[in-house]
């Protein structure tokens, strides 16, 4: 009799997990058209890219990307640090190798109490790349 009991209960039960577990989503999964080659459309729980973020090919850029640069700085707004275009702005290409090594140095100052973290794993010429990409951005 405790079988049947158990029988008549449990099985039911598993019946039910196991057919909702393997319930099949209703939600459709936005697919691209391959043939227009239009990205999806962003859902509301895609963040949105920074506004700053450049697509430039520029090797001074590419510098910049795979530093930790951009945890401080933007090309167009003050962040931390102050905006690449305000240094472009301040600063010309007679500044170069002070720029370059304020890079890996760092610094304190120039923009306020907040110090720059110095960069000493990066090279004068890398520097000197990052300081030509800045300086170009200059209105």
């Amino acid at each position: 009799m405790k079988s049947q009991f158990l029988s008549a209960i449990i099985l039911p039960v598993l019946f039910i997990l196991c057919y909702s577990c393997s319930g099949k989503d209703t939600t459709p999964i936005p697919q691209p058209d391959l043939h227009t080659e239009q990205p999806l459309s962003p859902s509301a729980e895609t963040p949105a890219p920074p506004v700053s973020v450049s697509t430039s090919s520029d090797p001074g850029w590419k510098l910049i990307e795979g530093a930790d640069c951009l945890a401080c700085h933007k090309t167009d707004a003050k962040l931390i640090g102050p905006s690449y275009q305000e240094v472009a702005d301040k600063y010309t290409e007679a500044d170069l190798e002070r720029l370059a090594r304020k890079i890996i140095d760092g610094g304190k100052g120039n923009w306020g109490d907040i110090p720059m973290t110095p960069h000493q794993g990066i090279t004068q010429d890398h520097a000197k790349q990052m300081v030509k990409y800045i300086l170009s951005l200059k209105k």
